[in-house]
């Protein structure tokens, strides 16, 4: 029998994969067993936790799959599910076995019914739409079942195509009002005739969908097939096949054209889960996380309804060469929808490094640091890294003789592990600055040995639910040495997991079956010094800003199987020695914040955003559906006011820095834009009251009866 001996890889799997042979299962010469029964290997021997593969499990990959298939219930009927459910508790024997029975059935079934809707859907519009009726589309994925037949399918559909041109007509129609409003000569097109058009581009948006579609190989179903499995273990565990690695790896270089952020298909939705620092999106606050992308649209053309799509698709739709344009039809976490007009760009990495501006408030002068990320070059840590950086900015601050520092770590997705440690390390003397536990139950703890401050005044840390991973990790460190106030959201956003990312091609050493891609792999997780995780629970503030996501369920927590929370021994550390008045700070902001009529007004709107995202029935009547669009404005319209919010301090732009501005047109615009925002933030605003009051003097009476305590 033939034996195909696993290498040994990356030194987080050195050991695992000692003495193991494939099974004879690879005597099979199809590529995807081969990929099967690798990825159940490196997932099951490699994972932080790795879950166990039995009859749950199966279940689980099971329903992970089919919604990933067909999670708008759009292709398949029930008697589809009825046929598919005799595999139910069957999958972890296949994928033990490195069997293919179960996908080979449902990708041949999906196929089928594809073609089928392919055959129907031009019939079905070529009837007109009345949209006079009172019906209404539910579009709760979640509670919708399967139809009970094609001929129910198709009805389906039908309601789909008319909610689509629906919503074309409507726009076109407020078109024409606003033509004829303006010149009252000008004949508009009748109700028919827009009807008629509007349908004409929901057939044009059905031909481009299913022409994306039939680009689509074997090979893209069955990496949604191996994803169902690779995500049992934990929602950042990840099979990339050869060419989605290739993008990766163009992404994390931070070197690509696009629009600048990262999509996520979450609740059949296809959202905005990040905003790349640098990228056009981010310049022009364009668009913000939990956005939804509904249709996109390219220069002079009519825009596509990407609903039902695979993010692979929109993706290819969205991106394009640099100085192109893209129109993205957004449903804002508000409910209000509008076309988004998107340059394409490259993003730019000098706008994504950390920079400082000063702060002046009466007599006061203080400093912000903005840090989009934790960025660092591998090859050569003595280059530009975000911890070097900000202690330059640090430095720049010191010489304008500022009283107090905020760290803007707002939106933070984190990035290098070495970089937080050192910069942890600027704001305390030396110690531990977080434990990391690894595949195996190894702890480490990586500490600051640097007795040196570069900074031991005020400190205010501002976050909020997106700063994640390393912008966890430092105000976690600082919150638990007692040396700077955090500040923002409830919490982070609470993903204390590493992922380190495997090629599979280097697990075999003799592979004949071309290249099976990588798996980026849950492999340790972070602690703070305390002994607590990161993980789910993230880092709550010491200061609660409301914000639009308040009652959103975002961050880790919202993610399909997370890992939990939990706790390990502390670490030896002692606690930051300050006359920094942290209580009387504290007390103060709390008041403020109670009182303050705009941060009032941010918390109605948050709750009315929650409303919105719950409601997941539509109207097809088009009074009933102009109507709700009237008022989702209307009530929208009450929170402009907070566009009114303007701060009484100045922000100043370093002088240092004014040099090397003046030589970059676009950097100085960018650097002008941004401190413009600053004085319109209500979050800085009260950043700034607690660095003041930080340094209010404290009463004596208190220290004495701490003393007593």
């Amino acid at each position: 029998m033939k034996k195909t001996k696993f290498l040994l890889i990356a030194t987080i799997l050195t050991g695992i994969f000692y003495g193991f042979t494939l099974s004879s299962s690879i005597i099979n010469p199809e590529k995807d067993k081969l990929l099967l029964e690798v990825l159940a290997y490196v997932l099951e021997r490699g994972h932080y936790d790795p879950e166990t593969i039995d009859d749950v499990f199966s279940e689980s990959v099971f329903m992970n799959y089919i919604e990933s298939m067909d999670g708008q219930h759009r292709f398949f009927i029930q008697a589809d599910l009825n046929n598919f459910n005799q595999y139910k508790t069957k999958l972890d024997d296949q994928i033990k076995g490195s069997e293919l029975e179960f996908f080979d059935y449902t990708h041949q079934k999906y196929i089928q019914r594809q073609d089928q809707i392919k055959a129907f859907y031009k019939p079905l519009l070529e009837r007109p739409f009345d949209f006079s009726l009172d019906e209404e589309i539910d579009l709760d994925y979640e509670k919708m079942g399967y139809a009970e037949s094609l001929s129910e399918l198709k009805n389906v559909w039908i309601k789909y195509f008319k909610l689509s041109t629906l919503g074309i007509y409507s726009d076109n129609k407020e078109e024409e009002l606003k033509k004829h409003k303006l010149d009252s000569t000008y004949v508009m097109l009748s109700d028919v005739d827009l009807e008629k058009q509007a349908r004409e581009i929901t057939i044009e948006n059905m031909d481009v969908y299913f022409e994306v579609r039939s680009d689509l190989q074997r090979k893209d179903y069955f990496s949604i097939y191996l994803n169902a499995i690779a995500t049992q273990f934990d929602p950042h565990t990840f099979y990339f096949a050869p060419q989605e690695k290739e993008r990766f790896d163009t992404n994390i270089s931070g070197k690509f054209e696009g629009i600048g952020a990262r999509l996520q298909k979450k609740n059949q939705q296809i959202r905005i889960v990040e905003v790349i620092s640098g990228g056009p999106v981010w310049r022009d606050k364009l668009l913000e996380v939990e956005d939804i992308i509904m249709k996109v649209a390219q220069e002079n053309e009519e825009p596509v309804d990407i609903s039902g799509m695979r993010i692979d698709d929109v993706v290819k739709l969205i991106k394009g060469p640099k100085g192109t344009k893209v129109y993205l039809t957004i449903k804002h976490v508000d409910a209000t929808v509008e076309i988004i007009p998107i340059t394409r760009d490259v993003v730019e990495l000098e706008d994504a490094f950390a920079k400082s501006s000063i702060i002046l408030k009466g007599e006061k002068k203080y400093g912000i640091i903005h840090l989009p990320k934790f960025y660092i070059d591998f090859k050569d840590y003595e280059q530009r890294n975000a911890a070097s950086d900000v202690q330059k900015e640090i430095e720049k601050l010191k010489k304008e003789n500022v009283e107090g520092i905020i760290l803007d770590l707002r939106n933070n997705g984190g990035g290098s592990l070495q970089t937080v440690v050192d910069m942890t390390g600027f704001f305390i003397k030396d110690g531990p600055v977080v434990q990391v536990k690894s595949t195996g139950g190894k702890k480490q703890v990586l500490s600051d040995t640097d007795s040196s401050v570069s900074w031991d005044g005020p400190l205010v840390l501002m976050v909020n639910e997106f700063s994640a991973s390393a912008s966890e990790i430092i105000a976690a460190a600082l919150q638990d040495y007692k040396r700077a106030v955090v500040i923002g959201s409830k919490q982070t956003f609470g993903k204390g997991t590493v992922q380190n990312v495997i090629d599979l091609n280097q697990i075999i050493s003799k592979n004949t079956h071309g290249d099976l891609g990588a798996l980026k792999l849950t492999t340790e997780k972070f602690y703070r010094i305390n002994g607590g995780s990161t993980q789910l629970e993230g880092v709550k503030s010491d200061v609660v800003f409301p914000g639009r996501y308040t009652y959103i369920d975002t961050g880790e927590k919202a993610q399909d199987k997370p890992l939990s929370w939990d706790k390990i021994s502390p670490a030896s550390f002692q606690t930051w020695e300050s006359t920094l008045n942290f209580d009387y700070a504290l007390e103060q902001s709390k008041k403020r914040i109670a009182n303050n009529s705009y941060m009032m007004l941010i918390d109605e709107q948050a709750k009315w955003i929650k409303s919105q995202q719950d409601e997941n029935t539509y109207s097809l009547n088009y009074e009933n559906f102009i109507n709700e669009r009237k008022n989702r404005i209307e009530e929208t319209s009450k929170y402009n006011k907070l566009d009114e919010f303007k701060s009484p301090f100045k922000l100043e732009t370093l002088k240092v820095d004014l040099p090397g501005l003046e030589k970059d047109t676009d950097l100085k615009e960018s650097r002008l834009r941004w401190e413009k925002d600053l004085s319109k933030d209500i979050y800085l605003y009260e950043a700034v009251n607690v660095l003041e009051d930080l340094s209010h003097p404290i009463q004596k009476t208190n220290i004495l009866a701490q003393i007593k305590k």
